[in-house]
């Protein structure tokens, strides 16, 4: 599995996968990330410490990603990569989280004070019936200033029976005016019962993706199996 990555388009940065003990949540019912976990702390450190040995600082920006949340990541993975981020000078950290974890992202910004860390929450939509129905995300909020409050960066996920392009558009327009930045995932095949609407994806393709291709502030993801890689 391929850990490591440099982003080149758009916001350049480096790009990381690290191992932690597993999504506490597990309940999304389009994600099979959780499978990449392991419950030996000891172990985790051995590999994240591998993987962060490759960061090299050059873009001064680093995103962290695992299956599930960074506080799902040990004590001494954390602590690597505040050290890696004032050796390699890197100014700028993004980590995911789900929202349950929300009330401790402010604990997290003190424990990396003088590191300008983006907070990114896997929302998927604004669409509440189809997050909270079909999806399962646990977020039960519905007020899109209250859900990005303690977030500064969202994913969403497009490609999937319930979605058209109005909706698609609205998320995103949504997304834009409560968050920095936001990431289009397009659904891909996993084992999940949730599987990609091949209309629906050229429906984005045609008519939404190029709208946002160049906006310095969207990222996309058109194949998310291939880490690292997105315009």
């Amino acid at each position: 599995m391929e850990r490591y990555g440099r982003i080149l388009t758009k916001r350049k940065r480096e790009i990381v996968l690290l191992r932690g003990k597993g999504c506490v949540y597990k309940k999304c019912a389009f994600c099979d990330y959780h499978f990449d976990s392991c419950s030996d702390e000891d172990e985790n450190f051995r590999l994240n410490s591998e993987v962060l040995s490759q960061v090299t600082g050059e873009f001064s920006d680093l995103e962290i990603i695992n299956s599930g949340s960074v506080f799902e990541l040990d004590g001494n993975t954390l602590t690597l990569i505040k050290r890696i981020c004032l050796d390699k000078n890197i100014r700028t950290l993004h980590c995911e989280s789900h929202y349950l974890f929300r009330d401790r992202i402010s604990d997290l910004r003190r424990k990396f004070e003088g590191i300008d860390l983006k907070m990114k929450l896997g929302l998927e939509t604004f669409d509440y019936d189809l997050r909270e129905n079909v999806l399962k995300k646990g977020i039960p909020d519905k007020d899109a200033g209250v859900i990005s409050e303690h977030f500064d960066e969202a994913n969403f996920l497009f490609g999937i029976r319930g979605q058209n392009v109005r909706t698609m558009k609205e998320d995103i327009c949504l997304g834009l005016e409560n968050f920095e930045r936001i990431c289009l995932n397009v659904m891909c095949e996993n084992t999940t019962d949730i599987k990609p609407d091949t209309q629906v994806i050229s429906d984005f393709m045609r008519e939404v993706y190029p709208l946002y291709a160049d906006n310095p502030r969207v990222d996309i993801l058109v194949n998310n199996t291939d880490f690292g890689v997105g315009d």
